[in-house]
C-alpha cells in the first residue's frame, strides 16, 4: 500500500492544472461510481490526476492506481480497496481497468459493500457496460473522453480561450464569431490541428508524434481488441489489412461481399469488425438517412475516426476531401449530434440540417432548394450567409 501511495503522490505532483479537458467540468463527481471511457491517448490518466489535485483532499483520502501496475500481479483490487478504506481512504481512482481480469465483478463488490467509498474508473472505449459479466450499467455513471476539439487545441497550443458554442449559435452568428477570432490566423492553426492536434500527447514530442501515434494504433489493435472474444493473431492481421484499405480509400463506401471475400472472412464477421473498430475509435461509420445502424447493418460510408490518423495509417498524403469529412463528422458526433449520409448533399445533422463539405469555392448546386442547408467551407476565414468556415464546427466542445 505504501508503494502505491508513493507512486500516486509522485504522479499527482507532476501534473499541472494549466490546461483542462472539457469533460473535467462536465462530470458529476458526487456520483459514487464513475466510469470514464475513451481511446488510448485521449488523456484519461491526466484527467484523473488533475481531479485529485483540484480536490485538495488529505493525502490519505485519495489514491490513484493503475491496474497494469505489477503490484496487481500478486494483489487483488478488492483487497487493495479494503486496505485503502481502513487507512482513511474515501476516493479511489482506478486507471486501465480493462487490463485486470474480472475487474467488473470486483468493482461491483467494492461498490456494494463499502458505501462510504467513491470509485472513479477509466478504461478502453471498447468496454460496453451492458455486456459485462456483472451489470454495472445501473450503478455507474458513464462518460466518454474523446480527443481534443479544435477549440481545445487553440487553448492548449496557443492559449486562446474560447467558450464552447452550440450549433445554433454557429448557424446564426458565425460571421461575428469568426471576426472575433480572425486575428489569430485560424486557417493556419486549423491545418496544424488536422495534422497533429487531436491527441494531447503530441506536445511531448512533435517531431516523433506520428511514430508515437502509430504505436498507439498498434496497441489498440493488438491489445485492446484482444480483450474481445474470438479475435486471435490471424484475425489481428486481417484487421490491419482492413485499416490499410480504409486509409488508402477513405471516404470508403464498402461493398461488404467483395471485401469479405478479399479478407477471407464471412460478411457477418466483417460487419462485426467494423463495429469493433468504431468502438476502439479507429473509424466512423456513417449510415444513409432513414436507415438503421448497428452491428447488423452495412454502413453507407466509412471514415477514419479523426484526421490525425491519416498520418499514422497511410504512406501517401491524405486526401483533402477525406480529411475534411472526417473532421466534420468527428466534431459533430463528439459534441453529441447525430450525423447521417444525406440523400442530397453530403451529411444531414440531427435529421434537420443538410451540409455540403468542401473548399472555399464550393457551390450550392447540390443542395439548392433544400431548407436548412449549408456549406462547410475549408480555407475560409470568415463566411457569409449559409457558407460557414469548416473550422468553426470545431468549437462545439
Amino acid at each position: 500500500m505504501e508503494q502505491l501511495k508513493e507512486k500516486s503522490a509522485i504522479l499527482i505532483s507532476q501534473h499541472s492544472l494549466d490546461f483542462q479537458r472539457f469533460l473535467l467540468k462536465k462530470i458529476n463527481w458526487n456520483n459514487r461510481l464513475i466510469c470514464i471511457l475513451g481511446s488510448r491517448g485521449a488523456g484519461k490518466t491526466t484527467l484523473l490526476l488533475q481531479r485529485i489535485k483540484m480536490m485538495n483532499a488529505a493525502p490519505d483520502e485519495c489514491l490513484y492506481i493503475t491496474l497494469d501496475d505489477i503490484y496487481f500481479s500478486s494483489n487483488t483490487l478488492v483487497a487493495t480497496a479494503e486496505r485503502f478504506r481502513q487507512l482513511g481512504g474515501k476516493y479511489l481512482f482506478i486507471d486501465e481497468v480493462h487490463k485486470y481480469s474480472g475487474w467488473a465483478r470486483e468493482v461491483k463488490n467494492i461498490y456494494d459493500f463499502y458505501k462510504d467509498l467513491h470509485l472513479i474508473v477509466t478504461g478502453s472505449s471498447i468496454i460496453e457496460l451492458l455486456g459485462l459479466e456483472v451489470d454495472l450499467s445501473r450503478r455507474a455513471r458513464q462518460y466518454e473522453l474523446n480527443g481534443m476539439s479544435f477549440r481545445e487545441y487553440l487553448e492548449y497550443e496557443e492559449g486562446i480561450k474560447v467558450d464552447p458554442v452550440t450549433l445554433e449559435d454557429i448557424l446564426t452568428n458565425h460571421v461575428l464569431m469568426a471576426s472575433d477570432l480572425n486575428g489569430y490566423k485560424p486557417i493556419k492553426l486549423f491545418k496544424n490541428y488536422l495534422q497533429h492536434g487531436y491527441y494531447p500527447f503530441y506536445k511531448e514530442d512533435k517531431e516523433g508524434y506520428f511514430i508515437q501515434l502509430s504505436r498507439v494504433v498498434n496497441l489498440i489493435v493488438e491489445y485492446d481488441l484482444a480483450f474481445l472474444q474470438g479475435i486471435d493473431k490471424q484475425q489481428i492481421r486481417k484487421i490491419y489489412q482492413l485499416l490499410g484499405i480504409f486509409a488508402a480509400q477513405v471516404p470508403f463506401k464498402p461493398n461488404m461481399t467483395r471485401l469479405a471475400k478479399t479478407l477471407e472472412m464471412s460478411r457477418n464477421t466483417l460487419v462485426q469488425y467494423f463495429h469493433y473498430l468504431e468502438k476502439a475509435k479507429m473509424i466512423q461509420q456513417v449510415y444513409l438517412e432513414g436507415k438503421g445502424m448497428g452491428m447488423i447493418e452495412k454502413p453507407s460510408k466509412v471514415l477514419l475516426d479523426n484526421p490525425n490518423l491519416f498520418e499514422a495509417l497511410s504512406s501517401s498524403p491524405a486526401n483533402t476531401g477525406s480529411r475534411r469529412e472526417c473532421f466534420f463528422v468527428n466534431q459533430f458526433r463528439n459534441s453529441g449530434h447525430e450525423v447521417s449520409l444525406a440523400k442530397a448533399g453530403d451529411f444531414i445533422v440531427d435529421n434537420k440540417y443538410t451540409f455540403e463539405v468542401g473548399g472555399a469555392d464550393k457551390t450550392f448546386k447540390q443542395i439548392s432548394g433544400i431548407v436548412n442547408s449549408y456549406i462547410a467551407a475549408d480555407d475560409l476565414e470568415i463566411g457569409s450567409g449559409s457558407r460557414i468556415p469548416l473550422w468553426m464546427f470545431g468549437l462545439m466542445y
